[in-house]
C-alpha cells in the first residue's frame, strides 16, 4: 500500500467516525455509561427507618388522593343529575 493510499484511507476514516460519534447510538452509550454509580453502601439503620416511613406516609397520600377523587366524582355527578331534573315546587300555604 502506498503512502497516498494510506493518507486516502485516513481523510476517509476521519468522517466516518465523526459520523459515528455523533450517532444517537453513541450519545445513548455515553448516557448509559455516564448513568453507571459506584457501588453504594448499605443504607444505615435510621436512614433506611426514615425511608420505610416515607414510603408508609406515600401510601397513606395516595390512599387519601384516591378517596377524594371518588368523592369528587360522586358530587360532580350529583350536581349534574340536580341539573337535568326539575326544581321542586315551593309550598307557598
Amino acid at each position: 500500500m502506498s503512502l497516498l493510499g494510506i493518507a486516502l484511507l485516513v481523510a476517509l476514516c476521519i468522517p466516518i467516525i465523526g459520523l459515528l460519534l455523533d450517532s444517537s447510538i453513541a450519545k445513548a452509550l455515553a448516557q448509559r455509561l455516564e448513568r453507571r454509580e459506584p457501588p453504594t453502601e448499605p443504607l444505615d439503620t435510621d436512614l433506611q427507618r426514615r425511608f420505610d416511613l416515607l414510603e408508609g406516609d406515600v401510601e397513606v397520600l395516595q390512599h387519601a388522593v384516591q378517596e377524594l377523587r371518588e368523592e369528587n366524582q360522586f358530587l360532580q355527578r350529583l350536581l349534574e343529575d340536580s341539573r337535568h331534573r326539575p326544581a321542586l315546587p315551593l309550598d307557598g300555604g
